[in-house]
């Protein structure tokens, strides 16, 4: 009997402590997981706000290149010259600067959790054609449709207009009417881009990109983007097909007061004898009384002429 009963105690003393080391170990796992979901809640944390890197992406200015040949004047829409009336220069695209968002790197163990992660739709401006693969999975995006959209642009596809993202099979009509006040698609600058980057233009190839530059470098600078029309064959349908997609910065200016005769005769608006009576006329007057209305009422500048130089930038007489 005495047996018996050391037989149940020591049964009782082992059930007592297995169930001792089972609460140690269900209160370690559980400090276990509030660890683990302390530390992945500090990660999920870092990701959304100081880990965020903004970096200012300057532009870079292409200088106009030079002229490549005398502009047929013969050849000019003379609807544009006579009065066509300008359009408001807007260039403030220009003046904000562009910036990109980048994360800074992390360990393989940090980005490991990161990815199990669920992810946390944001909406930022963003440019369809330049952002990241990591930040179009923050718009929404999936890992798979984030890249398909990488590869369209990696394959040479460009998005011209916001229109043309939501033509995207990966982008739904519900993803677009979320994002579409957040795209930012910079216009192309017709004073500052190089015919490569004027390629990019619907319906514009080498001749029309060429002549372009060529025809920026007679004017100074073009002034309106109307003036794209005074291209031979540059007419208001082309325009109409591009307007929305360009725009146009202060131009350097012309300086009409200071070139030569041989280059003055190489701008649209002045002629052979316009160019010699401009520099005879600069000679023989004070650099206050040389503007292009002093050079209409001499009569050194005809009346269609002088309108459309006056419309250009002129840089001022010294």
């Amino acid at each position: 009997m005495e047996e018996g009963k050391k037989k149940r105690s020591s049964l009782n003393g082992s059930f007592v402590t297995g169930a001792i080391a089972l609460v140690f170990l269900i209160i370690g796992y559980e400090v276990a997981l509030f660890v683990h979901k302390a530390a992945v809640t500090r990660i999920a944390a870092n990701r959304d706000a100081p880990d965020t890197v903004y970096v200012y992406a300057e532009k870079e200015e292409i200088p106009p290149l030079p002229p490549v040949g005398r502009n047929d004047k013969s050849r000019q829409n003379p609807s544009v010259i006579s009065g066509r009336s300008p359009s408001v220069i807007s260039s403030e695209v220009e003046k904000s600067p562009r910036t990109e968002r980048h994360n800074a790197p992390h360990s393989a163990a940090v980005e490991e959790v990161r990815a199990k992660l669920p992810r946390q739709v944001e909406s930022f401006r963003f440019n369809p054609n330049t952002v990241s693969v990591e930040d179009l999975q923050r718009l929404g995006f999936s890992e798979k449709q984030a890249q398909s959209i990488e590869n369209y642009r990696l394959k040479g596809g460009r998005f011209r207009r916001p229109t043309d993202f939501a033509k995207s099979y990966v982008v739904a009509d519900s993803v677009y009417a979320r994002l579409e006040p957040y795209i930012d698609i910079p216009r192309l600058d017709i004073n500052k881009a190089d015919s490569v980057a004027l390629l990019d233009l619907p319906g514009i190839g080498p001749y029309f990109a060429g002549k372009i530059v060529q025809y920026r470098t007679q004017l100074g600078g073009y002034s309106s983007l109307e003036q794209l029309m005074e291209i031979y064959h540059f007419d208001e349908e082309k325009f109409t097909g591009l307007q929305d997609l360009i725009t146009c910065s202060e131009p350097e200016g012309f300086a009409l007061w200071t070139l030569p005769e041989a280059d003055l005769a190489k701008h649209p608006y002045i002629s052979r004898s316009e160019a010699h009576g401009i520099v005879l006329f600069r000679t023989h007057h004070a650099p206050s009384e040389c503007t292009v209305e002093a050079l209409r009422k001499a009569g050194v500048l005809s009346p269609d002429h002088a309108t459309a130089l006056a419309r250009c930038r002129i840089v001022p007489a010294q």
